[in-house]
Order: structure tokens, then C-alpha cells, then sequence
């Protein structure tokens, strides 16, 4: 698909979308505490994320605390998000870190930073991806990224705005750039609802979605 296609097929989704939930403006997040929800939320369901996370500030209110804490003590607080064992150890090589490279346990710097250079201040956390440098930039900076979680990366695939076979980070490769600046928390959060309400990895109820003009999957179901 040529780039200009993209954008003006992502304007139209976007469009569409705000058409059905409107538009989402939820407020800016603490960039650390973005950052390590995200990790948490690896692999595992936003309601199993939202309780480790809590949790884990229930036990230790400031990151300063949490970083001194003791692996298996970590691990047993936020044993809800699965994967605790190497989460806990992320959490702290990444607290670590943060404190080496910004003198405290504080990412509020990077909303001062270009979304290029906060981007770049985020490259080589452990376990930070794409989605989650995203994530930060987004919740936490107020920058335009896009990130590409599982709904939205089953979402893109099916509307045919990647390749089938594409990985969330080749997705978030191929859309990042043409994703409208100023659409793009409202088009991450309304793509993430179709995808929890109507374009479910199992049953998707085409029939009623409003990207049912647009879509590939929604035209072959049509067909």
C-alpha cells in the first residue's frame, strides 16, 4: 500500500471511530509509573495488570521504596500479572535503570524532549519495547505515538492496513509514520475498544462494526 493510501486509509478509520465512541481524552500519567504498568501488562489481561500494579503501589508507594525492595518480596506483590518472576526482575534492572541515567526515580524529563529524543532516552531500558516506549510517550509525555497492543494489532491486520502475517513491532513500524499527530490517542484507545467489543479474536461480530465498509476480514465475511 503507497504511503499516502495509508495515511488517508488511517484518517478514515479514525474517522469512523470517533463517529461510534467519540473521542477519548484521558489524563497524563506519571511517565514512570506508564512505564512500569506497561511492563506489567506483558503478556497478561488488563484487569490482571491494573490489580499487579496496584498492588504493588499499595506496597510500595514511591519507586525509590520499590527499588530497594527484594526480588521474591516484588515478585510475590504482583503475582497477578503473571509472569512475576521476570517481571519483578525487569522492573528493578529497569528502576535501576532510570536512576543511573536520570539521577532519581523520575521520567518527568522526557516531557521537555522532542517525541524523537524522549524516544531515544527510552531506547535500552530492559524489556521496553516499541509498544511500551510508546505507551510512555503517549500516557505519560503527551506525544503523538501510536502503540500497537494486542487488540490493535488483530484490528490493523484484519482492516488490511498490514500485512497478515505482520508482528505488532512490524506494525508498529509500518503505521507509526502515518498515523495522524493529532488523532493518535484518540485512534490507539478507539481501536483498542472495537477490538475488546466487536472485533474479538474469536467471533467478531462484523455485522455490526463500523469499519465494515473499510475492512478487508469485513468484506470476505461479506462475500
Amino acid at each position: 500500500m503507497a504511503p499516502h493510501s495509508l495515511a488517508r486509509r488511517l484518517e478514515t478509520v479514525a474517522r469512523r471511530l470517533a463517529a461510534r465512541y467519540g473521542f477519548p481524552r484521558p489524563r497524563r500519567a506519571d511517565p514512570l509509573d506508564v512505564l512500569i504498568e506497561t511492563v506489567l501488562s506483558q503478556n497478561t489481561s488488563d484487569v490482571n495488570s491494573g490489580r499487579a500494579f496496584r498492588a504493588l503501589k499499595a506496597a510500595w508507594p514511591c519507586w525509590q521504596a520499590a527499588a530497594s525492595a527484594r526480588a521474591p518480596a516484588l515478585e510475590r506483590a504482583i503475582r497477578s500479572g503473571g509472569l512475576a518472576r521476570l517481571k519483578s526482575r525487569r522492573i528493578l534492572r529497569v528502576l535501576a535503570v532510570v536512576r543511573r541515567r536520570e539521577g532519581r526515580y523520575d521520567l518527568r524529563a522526557l516531557r521537555r524532549l522532542s517525541p524523537a529524543g524522549a524516544e531515544l532516552r527510552l531506547s535500552g531500558l530492559p524489556g521496553v519495547g516499541p509498544k511500551t516506549r510508546a505507551c510512555v510517550l503517549l500516557f505519560g509525555c503527551g506525544h503523538p505515538a501510536f502503540p500497537v497492543d494486542t487488540h490493535v494489532h488483530r484490528v490493523v491486520r484484519r482492516l488490511g492496513l498490514v500485512a497478515e502475517g505482520a508482528s505488532a513491532e512490524q506494525a508498529h513500524t509500518r503505521l507509526a509514520r502515518f498515523v495522524p499527530a493529532a488523532r493518535a490517542l484518540e485512534l490507539h484507545l478507539n481501536l483498542i475498544r472495537l477490538g475488546r467489543e466487536l472485533c474479538r479474536a474469536r467471533a467478531p461480530r462484523c455485522g455490526c462494526c463500523p469499519l465494515r465498509p473499510v475492512c478487508a476480514h469485513g468484506r470476505r465475511e461479506a462475500a
